[in-house]
């Protein structure tokens, strides 16, 4: 978008918590333009025309903290971006969603703000944004605007989007109880509830412990009365009929009045009641065969409509229904008198809203005519008009709420008809004439079960006491408390993340638990992959979530998922960080360590209060995160006499780290000598450095989750580096009588740690193949590579098929720059070609160092090599144990 010189450069959805909120929020890049130089004071005129059009203005506080604050900053002076923010959120509370959270800040270009704002659903919230642009610089320059329209066009996407009330009712039953919610489709009422093997699901307000039979006899009302019948539930005779004619003879059979409904019908859709003429009965018939099905005559039963629900056996609430109606003036037509009641704003299309808005239809037309009344007929002064015979709030009907007024004989007919069904959620429609006195003896009777009932005339009633019936259903799925969530274990920091993630994995798989997995060369669940790729995202997070199997979610997060999106998951029982060190440095607006840190810090802050935040205590940026966790604090050391250990376990506090060449955990004074460094083989007996590491985080993480010592020792003495376990993390493989080493480490604390396991000298010579990702800055690039010139002797530079910007050859080129004079190297085009031609390069008795940016393909290429070389297949498919001779 750009108007005016102010141009929307990028909008994301930050859907879970993030760098700015811990919550859902759009982070929008916005280049005022012109406008860094005109703040809201010099316009003339501009706050009048904006609050006259957007009025609830007035009512926000800003940073004065009171009403009224942010219209005092406007005529103070404030600029486009802060100004955009704010009209963003009223245009929301106005589209029906409760939103409050803003902020606008420079990205330290002139004129370019970062404006975050809190939404509640995603498109109507990017609609609002730009809206709120538009309206905003049409006050400030005093052009034509049409509000009302905006506003209305607003509302109407909102409708499409929102959460129906009855589905809303259930969402905000389950987060009051701290139960996750995910909405499955952007317009739809399909929600997950839980995570893993404790989800449910609700579609409204059917869930999925809803009978799939009990909902097809619902649906079949002949077949429902029946089984009533069949248990001394008072149901009214009727037959279905496929004609007019048919539908006549029934009805001069059961004795006028008389009722027509689809025998399929919903949201009394096509319901004619009180038909007393052999005419009416014919306009009828026509009504209700336009939809499924054939149509049920039955016995007209005098009385007022009640819709009683019950939930889990138990009615939890009833209300009574009064049909679609207006009241005569004396001067305005039928019509005329609808528009009127369609502008109360409480009645909006469809089903969304507390009212839904008086449709003027086939069936509206035969009620007023059973009146003697037509649409253009002018009712006299206080005249009742009905529109409607049925009562139902999908066709305009409105709700009282009298559910203290149910005789408990009637409350006990209702229980029983759901039992009988088979129903967990069940909306029972009576007709009697006071709902105060036993049904049975006054000829009322069950005229309709629902298998998805609606709730909001229990929840929004047009009069009486509104009643939560979202909580009973919430309690009728996650009874007593039951878990809703399972055990997630989020691992961040630069380097070591994926093999943590691994390592973690299969300590919770060695106690026999199903894992789902996340990392960045794919999604596992059991240690299947099902997804390729890198899965370090929130996307990925969602899918193991999602999964109905998964008993422990290990997901490693990456910054650049953080960044784009936010996390996958609301809030995590262990949060880990392995380290901070330059990364991705200049990309999305992070050009520090320390701002690094801070996107890492993102998962410790979604550690729940009664979780573990897993911290580096060697590193002082990952140590500084304690202040941010919320949950207890476990450090993890390679020193058993690290300063901040020390101080953090003289405290009471947990810790893991390594004491006389074994690993030790420690908690309230009392320390467990967990296995001896010579049994961990991935380490090489703890002389790998970067490996001890890896093992200690990944330890702690376990350690924390409550998992028993015993199996953390088997899964530590079991982990294997090697491309089944590991892939592409410092695997060391045989292959054609060269020593291989494919690790997937491309910045400068991942090199320099290679560089430190890999032996110098003797007779191998060091041959690395590698190739750099081009979205890094020139300098961390010729960082990485002078990173290498200690321990490696030639070189294979090539470039990578994403080249994420680059012109061809750019970054192996600004490699090459760094190698001192007369290093050996050659040039390759890509990963593939680098590692054959290291291969041709090199001799029996080399080691090969590939740095691998495609894993997958990069062991595929070795295989081919491996087999390529008949006596060798072996060495290729067995890993080396030990790492070096």
């Amino acid at each position: 978008m750009n108007s005016h010189g102010v141009t929307i450069r990028r909008m994301q959805a930050l859907r879970g918590p993030n760098l700015y909120a811990y919550k859902t929020v759009l982070k929008v890049e916005l280049d005022i333009g012109p406008f860094e130089e005109r703040p809201s004071d010099t316009f003339p005129g501009f706050v009048e025309r904006l609050t006259s059009w957007l009025p609830g203005l007035n009512k926000h506080e800003c940073s004065v903290g009171r009403p009224g604050g942010f219209v005092e900053r406007l005529r103070r002076g404030t600029w486009l971006a802060h100004i955009t923010e704010h009209v963003t959120i009223a245009l929301q509370n106005e589209m029906g969603f409760d939103v409050g959270y803003g902020r606008a800040r420079g990205t330290g270009q002139r004129g370019v703000y970062n404006v975050i704002v809190a939404y509640e659903e995603e498109e109507p919230a990017r609609e609002a944004f730009k809206t709120a642009l538009e309206m905003t610089l049409a006050a400030m320059l005093d052009e034509p605007y049409d509000a009302p329209a905006a506003l209305e066009r607003l509302r109407d996407l909102a409708d499409d989007y929102r959460l129906g009330p009855s589905t809303r009712a259930i969402v905000d039953a389950a987060r009051r109880r701290g139960i996750p919610v995910r909405r499955l489709t952007p317009t739809g009422s399909l929600v997950q509830l839980g995570y893993g093997i404790h989800q449910k699901r609700i579609l409204a307000s059917q869930t999925s412990d809803t009978s799939a039979l009990a909902v097809e006899i619902c649906q079949e009302k002949p077949l429902t009365n029946m089984v009533l019948r069949n248990v001394g539930i008072s149901v009214p005779e009727g037959r279905t009929v496929r004609s007019a004619d048919e539908a006549w003879e029934v009805a001069e059979e059961l004795g006028l009045p008389v009722i027509l409904k689809p025998e399929a019908g919903n949201q009394g859709k096509g319901v004619m009641v009180n038909l007393r003429s052999e005419a009416e009965v014919r306009q009828a018939y026509e009504v209700a065969s336009q939809f499924r099905g054939d149509v049920l005559v039955e016995r007209h039963i005098e009385g007022e409509d009640y819709r009683l629900l019950v939930v889990n056996g138990k009615m939890v609430a009833a209300a009574r229904r009064d049909p679609a109606r207006v009241v005569g003036d004396g001067k305005r037509t039928v019509a005329q008198l609808v528009e009127v009641a369609n502008q109360d704003p409480r009645r909006r299309p469809g089903h969304s809203s507390a009212l839904t808005r008086i449709r003027l239809d086939d069936a509206a037309r035969v009620v007023l005519g059973q009146q003697g009344l037509t649409l253009e007929s002018v009712p006299e002064q206080g005249q009742v008009v009905k529109l409607r015979q049925n009562c139902n709030l999908s066709t305009g009907g409105t709700a009282t709420d009298v559910t203290d007024e149910v005789h408990p004989s009637n409350a006990h007919m209702a229980e029983l008809a759901a039992q009988v069904l088979n129903l967990d959620v069940a909306g029972i429609d009576l007709l009697c004439k006071d709902i105060r006195r036993p049904l049975m003896e006054q000829g009322g009777a069950i005229v309709e079960v629902n298998a998805a009932p609606g709730l909001r005339m229990h929840l929004q009633p047009t009069s009486g006491l509104p009643r939560d019936v979202g909580g009973p259903i919430v309690e009728s799925l996650y009874p007593n408390g039951a878990p809703s969530r399972i055990p997630i274990l989020a691992i961040t920091g630069t380097n070591g993340k994926t093999t943590v993630t691994r390592l973690v994995a299969h300590m919770f798989e060695t106690s026999h638990q199903c894992v789902g997995m996340t990392s960045t060369d794919g999604t596992y669940i059991r240690r299947e992959r099902i997804l390729e790729g890198d899965c370090s995202g929130p996307r990925s997070a969602q899918a193991v979530l999602l999964h109905p199997r998964v008993e422990v979610a290990v997901l490693e997060v990456a910054r650049g998922g953080i960044l784009r999106a936010g996390l996958g998951f609301d809030w995590c029982s262990v949060g880990v960080v392995t380290n901070v060190s330059p990364d991705h440095l200049g990309q999305g607006g992070i050009n520090t360590l320390e701002e690094l840190a801070r996107v890492k810090q993102v998962v410790i802050e979604s550690v729940a209060k009664d979780g573990h935040a897993v911290l580096n205590a060697d590193d002082p940026l990952v140590a500084e995160m304690a202040a941010a966790a919320k949950g207890k604090v476990v450090y993890f050391s390679r020193d058993a006499d690290n300063p901040i250990l020390q101080a953090h376990l003289a405290g009471g506090g947990m810790g893991v780290f390594v004491e006389n060449g074994a690993i030790i955990t420690a908690r309230d004074g009392r320390r467990l000598l967990l296995t001896h460094l010579d049994r961990i083989t991935f380490t090489a007996g703890g002389t790998i450095r970067f490996q001890l590491e890896n093992a200690l985080a990944a330890t702690a993480a376990a350690w924390a989750q409550g998992l028993n010592p015993a199996f953390i020792v088997r899964a530590l003495t079991t982990f294997r580096m090697d491309p089944t376990m590991a892939p592409g993390r410092f695997n060391v493989l045989g292959v054609a009588g060269r020593q291989v080493i494919l690790d997937y480490g491309h910045n400068v604390a991942a090199i320099q740690a290679l560089g430190e396991a890999v032996p110098r000298g003797g007779e191998r010579r060091n041959l690395m193949v590698i190739g750099l990702p081009g979205d890094r800055r020139d300098e961390d690039l010729l960082a990485t590579v002078q990173q290498t010139l200690p321990f490696v002797d030639e070189y294979v530079l090539h470039d990578l098929k994403d080249r994420r910007g680059r012109a061809e050859n750019e970054v192996p080129l600004l490699m090459r720059s760094c190698l001192k004079p007369g290093t050996p190297h050659e040039l390759a085009p890509d990963q593939r070609q680098g590692i054959l031609r290291a291969f041709a390069r090199s001799k029996p008795g080399d080691r090969i160092i590939i740095l691998a940016d495609v894993v997958d393909e990069a062991l595929a290429v070795i295989r081919e090599l491996a087999a390529a070389d008949e006596t060798q297949v072996e060495a290729c498919e067995t890993p080396v144990t030990q790492a070096f001779e």
